[in-house]
């Protein structure tokens, strides 16, 4: 049932930092790791449906001299809502003819900066609003550890890739949880960093509260925590502390709180015994843990989404400016027309809602003064089958199925704080159930160490295992 390309090829079973350990030995070529990238994409992309776009002429001629970089010649692709110079921008969408940008954006400047191979674009839910990928139009993305599961979203093509094999590290992003879900679902490490701590394009810097962060996903701690060393040599917010070179385990012991309880949807039973199973094991670290609420405002879901909703009328109200006579309305799934439905219904009520919002920075910094890290399952339930978010149903079924799904994740984006979700558990049909871990802000190394600590504590699953 599950989906991979791994062989015994250039790529092996290595991660990005073992495979950019050979690339800089000369064992292996940057040519040979690029081709052996492109058959594995090309053996997976009809059952999973990972790619947006595909870039391998690029990749091929970038492979003759992939620099010096620490990554140099690491194949990779960069989620579809990220400009690459030379490669369209489709945001997961239809609505509009693609068109080459013309220049990198300012993200994947300093992702490619690395060293890097851009193979494509991964696919993505219309513009992110999807915690599933499953366009009307294009297809869903699938699971590879169960084709007939969702692989998440928004970044659900590259969790789906690294996942199955077909590149080691790839481009993530996550505005309500697209880091984390699609790691969390398809067995992967997925940090979303602290507010600032990475390049963003202009967009996405510009919004009231900025929501969105860029990372990664990947198969290893290892691999994450080389990719915030080797961006924080290209990119470096002063305002933050350093992540630094991070090779080991935490060594003092922690003080976690445990909530499984989310943001008025709690976790199902299984998850929550799973959440509690991982709290078990951190008290057998010599961790404390306590159970205890998270302070999320009553009123969070519904300021959220309303916060949510207004991105996606924003997105409608601008799409001909543009994009010009290409733009489509019609060209949208139910959920987009249902959050811009619901923004416009509820412009008055925005106002509040976003100083509440702001307001969540303040608990969550009172909170991370009593505690180090909180533990919650990173999802509040198993992973839904293709079509449970299926974007043709009415947008009040669609977005009732998504707030019990995703209950855990928004917090981080609106306080700005770190998370990471940490493929430590397993539910009874064999899928992936991520667990998450928090800190306060600019404590990226922290979360890193801790989950180092746990991945050698419990290994992580990979497909072939």
């Amino acid at each position: 049932m599950s989906v991979h390309a791994f062989s015994d090829d250039a790529l092996g079973d290595l991660d990005a930092v073992g495979l950019a350990e050979r690339l800089a030995a000369g064992t292996v070529s940057a040519r040979e790791a690029v081709e052996a990238a492109i058959s594995r994409i090309e053996k997976v992309s009809g059952e999973l449906n990972p790619m947006a776009f595909t870039a391998y002429d690029r990749a091929r001629n970038d492979a003759r001299d992939p620099g010096d970089s620490f990554f140099a010649g690491v194949p990779t692709v960069v989620k579809d809502n990220c400009d690459v110079q030379g490669m369209p921008t489709m945001s997961g969408t239809d609505a509009w003819a693609p068109r080459a940008a013309k220049k990198d954006g300012d993200f994947a400047a300093m992702y490619l900066a690395t060293g890097m191979i851009p193979l494509g674009k991964s696919q993505l839910s219309e513009y992110g609003f999807s915690a599933s990928s499953e366009h009307p139009r294009l297809g869903a993305v699938r699971n590879p550890w169960n084709a007939d599961h969702s692989a998440g979203a928004s970044s659900a093509g590259s969790a789906a890739l690294v996942a199955a094999g077909a590149v080691p590290i790839a481009h993530a992003n996550d505005g309500g949880g697209s880091i984390r879900i699609p790691a969390a679902v398809n067995g992967l490490v997925g940090l979303k960093p602290t507010r600032g701590r990475l390049a963003q394009d202009k967009m996405i810097r510009e919004q009231p509260i900025r929501i969105v962060a860029d990372g990664v996903v990947t198969r290893s701690v290892r691999d994450t925590a080389a990719f915030y060393r080797e961006a924080e040599r290209v990119h470096r917010n002063l305002a933050l502390p350093p992540i630094g070179d991070l090779t080991r385990p935490i060594k003092r012991r922690l003080r976690v709180a445990l909530n499984t309880t989310g943001a008025g949807r709690p976790a199902d039973a299984e998850t929550r015994e799973l959440t509690e199973k991982t709290a078990a094991l951190l008290e057998d670290l010599g961790h404390s843990v306590t159970e205890t609420d998270v302070p999320i405002a009553p009123g969070f879901a519904a300021d959220f989404l309303l916060y949510w909703a207004t991105l996606a009328q924003a997105l409608l109200t601008t799409g001909r400016p543009l994009h010009g006579r290409s733009w489509s309305r019609a060209n949208h799934d139910n959920l987009t027309f249902g959050l811009a439905r619901h923004a416009r219904r509820n412009v008055h009520r925005l106002p509040g809602a976003i100083t509440r919002l702001k307001r969540a920075n303040a608990h969550a910094e009172l909170f991370y003064e009593k505690y180090d890290v909180a533990l919650t399952p990173t999802l509040a339930t198993a992973t839904p089958r293709i079509g449970h978010l299926d974007p043709t149903q009415d947008y009040a079924t669609i977005i009732d199925k998504l707030q019990d799904w995703v209950a855990f994740t928004p917090w981080q984006n609106v306080t700005g704080a770190p998370a990471v979700s940490l493929p430590l558990a397993t539910t009874a049909s064999g899928l992936p159930q991520g667990m998450m871990f928090g800190a306060a802000p600019g404590h990226e190394a922290l979360l890193i160490e801790l989950a180092y600590e746990l991945e050698q504590a419990r290994p992580f699953a990979q497909i072939r295992d």
